[in-house]
This record gives structure tokens, sequence and C-alpha cells, in this order.
């Protein structure tokens, strides 16, 4: 039976949304529905693929990467069976029952109408489900259907395809497609508006059925100079779709005000260079004046005056109004700002006359951790920049309280110092796993990598808006600001590379080279693990197992989630507790004396580097740490502990379920731990399986050639072509294990 509603989701994979949409769908009643995805690229044909074997609604169009999104919404077309068509784009969304109430509606109309029109939502990273303006409009028009000339305002609403409901037919039998290809095949706004222009009869729905996601514009690549003169040129094909049909003044009008005010907007919004904007100027004014209707009336007030400037092509004339304008909200603004203090007056005076002289090729500036020292990714790229590009100088900063305890001869800053904003400033290379500070200006011919350090499960960056327990105090109009300064961002699993997508959205390079710091992990010798374990004071034959707990954001302080005590009797004499935590504290009354005493529990909670207690480790217990990730790459048991799994996922906010795609046993209870451990079920075959699977998905890049890469990419300049090709994770070989390395 022909379906009456085929919904066409169209595009890549961009930030995780399509997942979020599809997911959507799948939990929505549309039995007399069908969903075809055209999917461009592999990671969206495989979002589309895992949905769809599982609903039989489904119908997956494999295109390939860089098909444009007007080729995928015909390929989406040319696929689908029903009737109607709702075409929705990947990165956008469909609130609960859209798809039913858009299908009930579309079947009452049958074919007395061309086009349904749908109220919606609008979010942006900031801001969720905010109503549209259409509803004004909606709520005026007419259920049944008119003729666009009857009713122009219709012209006003939101120039998407998914607020258009459109008749298969009439979109075959018109060939929308083909009247919006050439120039106009990928302008979303040029086909929506040419639909409405083309319709016999359009009908209303005064209902939201559709959810817009505006993209972080710093996100998206930059709009060239012909992008912005398309935006005129849409307008003017249009009006000349009005002129050849002998359209009354109505819709003529009406297009009009659409057209000037969003060609205004254009400009005032968009940092166009100067040559550019006096061009789109020139431009739009023709078009102004060309396509006036012969009544119209200007309207009054500041919109009065830019609309008489615009048709003067008074260019110099409006960047004055504009200016004036721009210089009135300051001085309001300057009422409630408050002076800056008198040190940072001073710093800033040094700051930028340091940033005023040339940019020093060879000085590379490292910071992990918030300045605590040298540490984690930027040390592993640090170690190997120093053998690949020796003449590249390299400084650390550090905080004043950790300088003591860096490496013998290390270039170091303080943060705050005056040679600390002198190095910044003429620094070519700044890498941290974190942030650097607002203040930190980014130069123009500066590199900034930002490497991260770890896979995320918890939600991170915007991710976190909606989890108020994690983002307390998280300013994230700061967070932006920081983001844009990135050049690269570095990646050890294609998980990692889509959740920094979605959660830092901006125009830096992606680098899915591995995490430099897991290099060791491939590259240590049975002499480095034996040496390790003697340090740590484990006695060769002991099991070791590095129990390695994250932190509670719903948590005021650090709660004990293991008695300590009890598990090491409960596991005996021959094994090992390594403890990196922050609450494994005890003083002479603690059960937990004589078991430090006898080396049955160590604490390792200010223990550097984290990867030596990894290699010392036959096992790993974590709960929800991103070191079961790292750890993965020794391809050794990793056990999960979750006794709070459904608080902390739903306070903190996740990417995944853990309990579903564990990388080995999981217990819920420290009875169930003592007992994964008493008998060989944290390395039988059912956690084996978990783990190979796991490393497949999350150790994906890392290889033991991840600092090379990232030094030969960044540093030296080499094309990605050239860089040492990634190994399959099931041809590398990992550091052996304790017991490989007594043996």
């Amino acid at each position: 039976m022909q379906p009456g509603l085929s919904v066409i989701v169209h595009g890549p994979e961009t930030q995780g949304h399509l997942g979020e949409l599809l997911d959507a769908l799948t939990t929505q009643p549309f039995a007399e529905a069908e969903v075809v995805i055209a999917a461009v690229g592999d990671w969206a044909r495989q979002e589309a693929e895992r949905r769809a074997a599982d609903d039989p609604r489904m119908v997956v169009v494999s295109l390939p990467e860089g098909t444009s999104d007007g080729a995928a919404r015909v390929a989406g077309a040319e696929r689908a069976t029903g009737r109607w068509l709702h075409f929705v784009h990947a990165k956008d969304g469909l609130p609960v029952g859209a798809v039913r109430t858009v299908a009930d509606r579309t079947a009452e109309l049958g074919d007395s109408a061309d086009v349904l029109v749908v109220d919606h939502l609008r979010s942006t990273w900031q801001t969720s489900g905010a109503p549209s303006e259409d509803h004004r409009f909606l709520a005026r028009a007419s259920r049944r259907g008119v003729p666009l000339a009857d009713f122009p305002q219709l012209l006003r609403l939101t120039p998407v395809l998914g607020n258009r409901v459109i008749r298969a037919d009439f979109w075959r039998n018109q060939d929308i497609a083909a009247i919006a290809d050439g120039d106009f095949r990928d302008d979303e706004a040029y086909t929506a508006l040419a639909v409405l222009l083309h319709a016999d009869r359009i009908a209303a729905l005064d209902h939201v059925a559709y959810e817009i996601r505006e993209l972080r514009e710093e996100s998206l690549p930059p709009v060239t100079a012909a992008q912005r003169y398309a935006v005129i040129e849409r307008y003017e094909r249009l009006q000349q779709v009005l002129a050849d049909q002998g359209a009354p003044e109505g819709p003529r009008a009406v297009l009009y005000d659409v057209m000037v005010r969003d060609l205004l907007r254009t400009f005032a919004r968009s940092r166009m260079p100067e040559q550019v904007a006096r061009e789109f100027f020139a431009r739009a004014s023709r078009a102004a004046v060309r396509w006036r209707p012969e009544h119209h009336q200007r309207p009054g007030g500041f919109e009065g005056i830019r609309r008489s400037l615009l048709e003067e092509n008074a260019y110099t004339r409006y960047r004055a109004f504009q200016a004036a304008n721009q210089k009135r909200r300051e001085v309001k603004s300057a009422v409630t700002t408050g002076k800056r203090e008198v040190g940072a007056k001073l710093r800033d005076h040094r700051y930028r006359r340091a940033l005023s002289e040339p940019v020093d090729p060879n000085l590379a500036v490292f910071s992990a951790y918030w300045d605590r020292g040298v540490a984690c990714n930027p040390a592993a790229i640090a170690a190997k920049l120093t053998e690949l590009a020796p003449h590249i100088h390299q400084v650390w900063v550090v905080a004043r309280a950790k300088a003591a305890l860096l490496p013998p001869g290390t270039d170091h800053i303080i943060a705050g110092t005056r040679r600390y904003w002198d190095v910044m400033a003429r620094a070519k290379y700044l890498v941290n796993n974190v942030n650097f500070p607002n203040s930190v200006v980014k130069r123009p011919d500066a590199i900034h990598l930002q490497t991260h350090h770890g896979t995320p499960l918890k939600r991170m960056g915007l991710d976190q808006l909606d989890f108020p327990a994690a983002s307390k105090g998280l300013d994230f109009d700061a967070l932006l600001a920081r983001i844009d300064k990135w050049d690269y961002s570095l990646s050890s699993n294609s998980h990692s590379t889509r959740m920094w997508e979605r959660a830092y959205p901006s125009r830096y390079t992606k680098l899915d080279h591995g995490y430099p710091r897991n290099d060791v992990f491939y590259s240590a010798t049975a002499e480095d693990i034996r040496a390790i374990r003697e340090r740590l004071g484990i006695a060769p034959g002991r099991r070791a197992i590095l129990y390695a707990p994250t932190h509670r954001d719903y948590e005021a302080g650090w709660t004990p989630r293991l008695d300590l005590a009890s598990l090491a009797d409960r596991l005996g004499e021959d094994t090992v507790l390594l403890v990196r935590g922050h609450y494994f504290y005890g003083g002479a009354a603690s059960p937990l004396t004589d078991l430090r005493r006898s080396g049955r529990v160590v604490d390792v909670s200010s223990y550097d580097p984290v990867e030596d207690l990894c290699l010392a480790a036959d096992a790993l217990v974590t709960d929800y740490s991103s070191i079961m990730f790292d750890y993965a790459n020794l391809n050794r048991p990793i056990v999960i502990y979750a006794d709070d799994w459904e608080t902390y996922a739903k306070t903190r906010g996740v990417y995944f379920d853990l309990m579903a795609e564990a990388p080995g046993q999981v217990a819920r209870t420290q009875e169930q731990l003592a007992a994964v451990f008493e008998t060989e079920a944290w390395r039988d075959e059912a956690a084996r399986k978990s783990l190979t699977t796991f490393r497949r998905r999350f150790c994906e890049f890392d290889d033991g050639r991840a600092a090379e890469r990232v030094v030969r990419r960044v540093f030296l300049g080499e094309s990605e072509e050239s860089l040492p090709p990634v190994i399959p994770v099931d041809e590398r070989i990992p550091a052996p294990t304790p017991e490989e390395a007594n043996a």
C-alpha cells in the first residue's frame, strides 16, 4: 500500500544531530508513513543503517561524502513512494507526534492543495524550542488551501523546506528540483519560496511540526563573497518568476519587503571585507530599485531611513548611520560598565606591546591541566618535538607552586608574570590539553593545538547546557571564545572527533591522529614494566589492580565508594590495590594502616605519570573515568564498578550507555566486584570479547605513532597523506603484561 507521507531525512551527520533525529523517529508511531534517509557520508550511513536494521519503516539511500543538500533532497525524493513529501534536514528535529500530525493532515487534504505549511520551533546551542514568529500568519491562513494571491503573507514564513510539506505529484510535475537547479539547487531558502510561488493552492496547519536547529556560525565554513552575492540573486530570480507569471501586486509587494529586510540584515550582521561589503550594498541597491512595486510605501523610523539609504546606494552615509547607532549603544553600555583594575591595565599595556612584536617561528608554549606541569598529551608531543624538530624552543607554563616539581632543565614561565605575557605574545605554537585563559590573544599567524585529555563518556562543552550539576559556573560564551582560538583539535577515535565537533563547534581542523600520551602503551618494554612495579613496591608474581574512580558533580566532596580494607581482605595476600583517588587518606586508626604497611594497598593519587600505573597493573577497576579508554590500548582486563550509574548518567549526562557497551565485566555492588576477581570472570571469554569490541571502537587511532603524526603535521607542516598510516587495532602489539614481563 502506498504510504501517505514520506519523511525524507537528508544530509550528513553534523555534530551528532542526525542520530538524535533518527532516535526520536524510531519512538514515534507512524504506520502510514515511511522514512527515507538520504545519508551523506559514511558516518551518516552507519547511523542510518543501524536504526533501519530495527525499523522496517526506514529506507536508507547511501550517498558519497560531499553530496550537496540539493542533490541529497533529489535522491531522497526519487526513492520516496509517499503521496506527500516532508523534507527534514539531518541537523534538524521533529517534535514528538509531528509525523502523525502531518500524516493525518495531508490525508485530509488529498489533492486539494499542493503545499501544506506548518509551524516550527527554533533551537540554538544556547536555547531550545523557542517558538517561531510564523504563528501569527498561520493562525490567519486557510486550513483548506488558497492561492498565494489570496494570502501573500505566507511568503513571510521562515524560508526552510521543513515547514512546507509538499504533494509528491506537484513536486514532480512542476519539477521543483529543476526550477531550483543550477546556482540555486542547494539554496534551501530559494526552493522553499519557489514552492509557494508555483503552488496553485496552499493549506496551513497552525501546529508545530518541525524544529530548526541553528548551528553555531563559527562551526561552519566561512561564507564566501559569491555566497553573499547569491542572496541577492536569489531574490532577483524569484521576483522574475512573479513577473513572468503576471502575479498581482500583493505577492510582489510582500516578496519585496522580505527581500529588502533580508538584504539589510545580511549586510548589517555579516562581517564582510570592505570591498565585498561595498559590492554587496551596490548590488542590493540595484535590486531594491529595480523590483520596488509601483505603489510601495517605505516604513517609518529607522527602518525607513535604512531603506532610503539603500535605494540611493549611499554606502558611506549608511555606514555613518550604523556607526552613530553603535556609538549610542556603547555610550549607554558604558554607564553600567565598571573601570578596569589598575593592575589589569598595566598587564594589558605590556601584553599589547609584546603582541606588536613579530611571532617567533621557533617558539612553542606547552601547558597541561591548568598549568600543573609536564604531563599528558602535551608532554608526549614535546618529547617527540625534541627528537624531530630540536630547533623549536619549548617553554612550559606552570603554576608557581608546581615549578619545583618540573624535570631539571625545563624552561618555564609562571602564569601572570612579565615574561609569561612576553612569551605568550610571541610564541608561534601554543599547545594545551585544556584551554588557555580568556586573556590570551589568538594571533593570526600563531597556531593553537588543543590535545584534550580523554575520550568523552560524560557530556562536555555545550552538551552540558542541559545538565546544571555539571555546568555550574561555566560561562558558555567565554568557552566559545576560547574554542574559536583552536587551529587543531586532536582525537584518539571517531567517537571523540564527532563529540568534539558537537560539544565544541568551531572551524578548527580535526586531527584523527591518536593520543600521544598513549604511545608508551606500545613502546614500553618488559624491563620498563619491571622497573615501574619495583618503584611502586609490587613484588613479582603479585596481581596489581589499579582502582581509579572519577569525580561526581552531584557530590559536594569525595565519597569513598568501596570499603578498601574489606575488598583487600577478600582478594587475599597476592593482590595489590593501586588506589588513585582523592579521598584515600588515613590516620593511625585507619583500618587501612596495616594493609598499607604490607604493600597490599598503595596510594598512588599523586603519582605521575598515570601511564606508568597503567603499565604496572594487571587489571583496571574504574567507574566512569576516561582512563578506561586509554587502558584499553594495553588489551588488559577492565572491570566497571557502577554502583550509581543511573544517578551519574542523569546528573552528568553521558554519550552512550556504558552498561550496554562496557569494556569488560560490570559490577553494581562491592560483593559483585569481589566475586569477579575471586573467580576468572575478570578475564574470561565474555570479558575478552567485550574488551575487543571496545578497543576497536575507542582505540581507533592509538597505535604508538600519534606523537610523530602530530609533530609532522602541525610543527613540520607535512601533508596528511605523507604521515605514518594508522596500524589497524587487530595488528598492533601492545606492551607486555606484568606476567609476561616477569616470565
